[in-house]
């Protein structure tokens, strides 16, 4: 059975769920699908940490946060592990966004084909360069920036996507809040201050390789 033991502690039911049990749900739903692509039905804890680097007890206890969802002498079913944590994800529904700065970073985000399949669909792109407005990328098309209030609500888009320089990003961020989005994914390498209304997530590639660099001179030193 791969549930967590009867007596074993779990979470408080009702209390908050860290930041990190959500991370590791994204991954585990990446390689449940990776699974299913190589024609595999059912998985263990074991098999599922152990891809990813962590422990059969803590995928275990990751997902005693939501319920239980192994089975009796098969472990986890693949599919309906994905359908449950799509469902906590909020993935399994789509999800409307508008993106912001047709620069080269903007371009190569309107490629990356890993949005769609995971629920989310750029419906417009947002740019002060006349020379980019009304042109298409990857069959999104390229809006004038004062444009995004209107088409905001037209398009119901309900996340942004900053992809500008670190000056124009907090009025980027400005004008995304109130156009009515809900949350906004900056890659803009500066932090940026919104209402508690506005959920976003940072991403700054070059702190990604700090701590990258960072973990290989620990092992060096450390050996």
């Amino acid at each position: 059975m791969d549930e967590p033991p009867s007596n074993a502690p779990g979470p408080v039911a009702g209390g908050p769920i860290p930041k990190a049990v959500a991370s590791r749900l994204s991954l585990y739903l990446r390689e449940l699908q990776h699974l299913i692509e190589q024609g595999e039905e059912t998985t263990s804890s074991s098999q599922l940490g152990g891809k990813l680097g962590f422990t059969d007890a803590q995928v275990r206890k990751d997902l005693a946060y939501f319920g239980h969802f192994g089975y009796p002498g098969i472990g986890y079913r693949c599919d309906k592990l994905v359908a449950a944590i799509k469902k906590i994800l909020g993935t399994d529904q789509q999800w409307s966004a508008a993106l912001v700065g047709a620069g080269n970073l903007g371009r190569a985000l309107l490629g990356y084909k890993g949005f769609g399949r995971q629920g989310f669909r750029v419906v417009a792109a947002f740019d002060t360069d006349t020379t980019k407005v009304g042109s298409e990328i990857e069959s999104v098309r390229v809006y004038n920036l004062d444009q995004l209030s209107d088409l905001a609500k037209t398009l119901r888009i309900r996340l942004g996507i900053i992809a500008v320089p670190a000056s124009a990003a907090q009025g980027v961020a400005n004008r995304l809040v109130a156009a009515g989005v809900e949350g906004i994914l900056n890659f803009a390498p500066v932090t940026i201050e919104l209402p508690d209304t506005v959920r976003q997530v940072g991403v700054d590639l070059a702190i990604e390789l700090e701590q990258l660099s960072f973990a290989i001179v620990s092992r060096a030193e450390g050996s």
